[in-house]
């Protein structure tokens, strides 16, 4: 199940980065002549209300999912796991202020924020979106990476490596980091089904990109006044949501358990 769920991740990247190249419709022409088709040999997925080929669109509307929620991660993890590290590795003063700022950031929710930054910064477009809930994960990814170090910041290694004259550089880097990687690799393949979901949700409500670029979260929000119609529109990018969120969090999960095992046999 493990294999299934990373090929079928693995299918998905690939029909995002290879969508141009692949033999499929244009997700972007409308053919009057086959309006709310139903799935066929000619339309795999059927055609929505203006003829648009809804296969193709699915797979063109992964784009939009991964690229925000690839974009988000990196910007997360590209802020928070450092100075997580470096905050629990300190300790004193800068670890308390550190932590107390993301605290108060942690109070707030974060789609509300998002939500609210979104409706206020126009026009929208792809980096904005990727850009605020990058920051907005910058808090979570904190806590996890922070809270990770601790746990092997006084361990025997690391005062031995002080003692051996070591920097705080190579500490951080050589002893510390393979240590919380595994955590903070689970933690991501979560926190990237998390931002597709959050993608979605901002598509529902029309903070997304606009259409006719599609995105999972688009068909979904057009869908809703055709659904007694065509539900195809709506089943279809539900399911390839769904599917993608599922073994993303089953991936995450199966590492996590690996390594926690692993650890504890040691």
């Amino acid at each position: 199940m493990f294999w299934i769920c990373v090929g079928w991740i693995a299918l998905n990247i690939v029909g995002a980065i290879f969508a141009n190249v692949l033999p499929l419709q244009n997700p972007l022409f409308q053919n009057y002549a086959s309006v709310n088709a139903g799935p066929s040999l000619h339309h795999l997925f059927g055609t929505d209300d203006l003829g648009r080929d809804i296969f193709a669109r699915v797979v063109y509307g992964s784009r939009v999912s991964i690229e925000v929620s690839l974009g988000a991660m990196l910007i997360g993890f590209g802020l928070g796991a450092p100075l997580g590290m470096l905050a629990a590795y300190r300790r004193g003063k800068f670890d308390s202020i550190l932590t107390a700022v993301m605290y108060v950031f942690l109070a707030f929710p974060a789609i509300i924020a998002t939500i609210a930054v979104l409706s206020f910064w126009t026009p929208r477009s792809l980096l904005k979106i990727i850009v605020v809930v990058g920051i907005a994960s910058v808090p979570l990814v904190y806590r996890v990476i922070r809270s990770a170090t601790m746990n092997f910041a006084s361990r025997d290694f690391v005062i031995a490596a002080k003692v051996q004259g070591a920097t705080d550089r190579r500490i951080l880097i050589k002893e510390l980091l393979p240590n919380i990687a595994p955590v903070g690799v689970s933690f991501l393949l979560i926190g990237i089904a998390t931002v597709v979901t959050l993608e979605g949700a901002l598509a529902f409500l029309g903070l997304s990109v606009n259409p006719p670029t599609p995105s999972w979260g688009n068909m979904i929000n057009e869908s809703l006044s055709i659904l007694q119609i065509n539900p195809w529109l709506a089943i279809f990018p539900s399911l390839a949501m769904c599917l993608f969120l599922l073994s993303l969090n089953f991936i995450g999960d199966r590492l996590r358990a690996h390594f926690e095992v692993s650890e504890a046999k040691l």
